[in-house]
């Protein structure tokens, strides 16, 4: 029977000892605008209820609590807690943190219960920080000890076969809701160990919430929605944080249910609402360092599995080469992203991918390559104020020489920045695309005003 994950630790609790300092590590310093710092009896107090309760949960309280039904361990923690001498003021607080530590996440439980919270960011025990509708902020909370954040790591990453040491000292995971994971810890963090989660939608955002959000117009909508059912090959590029599996997600919502999709993910965010949806994972290699199926490997498979589309949620490296080829190679309406700062600069990175694949091809081939494969960019960015916006609509309309022609259909236009909010609009650049040929043939009619420059 699975049990709380400080039971196999039980020995431990009730005997801690002190630990030695991570190598290379600071001391603790009082965090600043974190909660309070408890005072070593009220840290030993804390751990001789958690002790207690470790020991005295029954089976049956455990897979209760493990199917979604905590109430039996609550009622625990609360019992010992009175029977130890827990004040009433302090009672309701000790309990919620210990059942975070128990069956939660510990310090960063409430963090990843606020659907206001977008990422979560533990720099060492003292430093949490948070970002919120696109700021950076600091969490009221705190960890003991570095010891204490090393717990949390190893417990997110044990149960999918990972390993976390000096000898493996980073690892990417993701929880059981599909939040993203990456832990760093010493000797490469310096300051301690840093955890960072990226938080995944419960609900996944729609066409309409990226309206309401002001991250692109209805008339940007109305055509990306077109070019996705014409079967557009689309990349989305963008800086880190900007939104770009985001867009992503929204856009494969528009393909049609009919279809039989293939997605292709380092870690698996992806919330398609399709019937016919195939998921594949990476994975990285084992304890002998053997093992490992890249992003490069799935999509090889995956052109073997009779897809319609195939949706990557990044290309970082040779598996560029092998996207392209598939997009041009009857996998029309394939969607991609791409870390870049400018869709000319996404093909840049493209190119520059192309060539880690290790064949040696000549730019002009690689050049021609994109150009054929892939008909629209979407660029997205983080704006000065936090706020996610596709700042370009860009047609790829092939070659001129040695180099690729792009086409802007829509832009964003910033204006001014008046109290703490960027100010400016959508505007379409006036020059109708080619591929709206392409959407009459098919019978998707995008109005001739849509692309009308103001």
């Amino acid at each position: 029977m699975a049990s709380l994950y400080e039971r196999a630790r039980a020995k431990e609790l009730k005997a801690p000892m002190k630990e030695a300092p991570l190598a290379g590590t600071r001391p603790l310093r009082p965090p600043q605008g974190a909660g309070p710092v408890r005072s070593p009896e009220e840290e030993a107090f804390r751990e001789r209820v958690k002790a207690r309760i470790v020991e005295e949960v029954d089976d049956e309280a455990l897979r209760r609590a493990e199917a979604g039904d905590d109430s039996a361990v609550r009622e625990k923690i609360a019992a010992v807690l009175r029977e130890e001498g827990a004040s009433p003021l302090v009672l309701g607080r000790l309990a919620e943190e210990l059942r975070a530590e128990l069956l939660g996440y510990g310090p960063i439980q409430a963090l990843l219960d606020d659907p206001t919270v977008d990422e979560i960011m533990v720099n060492g025990a003292r430093d949490v920080f948070v970002e919120r509708a696109g700021h950076i902020q600091r969490a009221p909370v705190s960890f003991a000890s570095d010891e204490q954040v090393l717990q949390l790591i190893e417990r997110i990453v044990a149960p999918l076969g990972r390993r976390i040491d000096e000898a493996s000292p980073m690892v990417d995971a993701r929880l059981p809701d599909g939040s993203r994971v990456n832990a760093i810890i010493p000797p490469l963090a310096l300051d301690g160990p840093v955890l960072t989660i990226r938080k995944f939608a419960r609900d996944p955002f729609t066409i309409d919430d990226l309206v309401r959000f002001g991250t692109l117009t209805p008339q940007i909508a109305e055509c990306l929605r077109g070019c996705v059912e014409a079967r557009l090959n689309i990349l989305v590029s963008g800086s880190t944080g900007s939104g770009k599996t985001t867009t992503l997600n929204v856009l494969s919502s528009f393909i049609p249910e009919s279809e039989r999709i293939v997605t292709i993910e380092d870690a698996a965010e992806l919330q398609l609402r399709q019937e016919h949806v195939v998921r594949l994972e990476t994975r990285p290699p084992n304890l002998e360092g053997k093992g490992a199926v890249t992003v490069r490997d799935l999509v090889r498979n995956a052109l073997r599995m009779r897809p319609d589309r195939i949706v990557v949620g990044e290309v970082r490296g040779g598996e560029a080469l092998d996207m392209l080829q598939a997009m041009n190679t009857g996998h029309d309406g394939s969607l991609t992203t791409v870390h870049a700062n400018s869709p000319r600069d996404a093909l840049a990175r493209l190119e520059t991918m192309v060539m880690m694949a290790g064949l040696e091809l000549p730019i002009r081939a690689i050049r021609e390559q994109l150009a054929s494969a892939i008909d629209l960019i979407v660029h997205q960015s983080r704006l000065r104020d936090g706020s996610r916006r596709i700042v370009a609509v860009t047609e790829v309309q092939g070659m001129e020489g040695d180099v690729i022609v792009l086409q802007d259909v829509f832009r964003f236009h910033q204006t001014g920045f008046h109290d703490g909010k960027v100010e400016g609009r959508f505007r379409a650049t006036g020059i109708r695309p080619r591929f709206s040929e392409r959407l009459a043939a098919l019978g998707i009619a995008l109005p001739a005003s849509l692309f009308e420059g103001v």
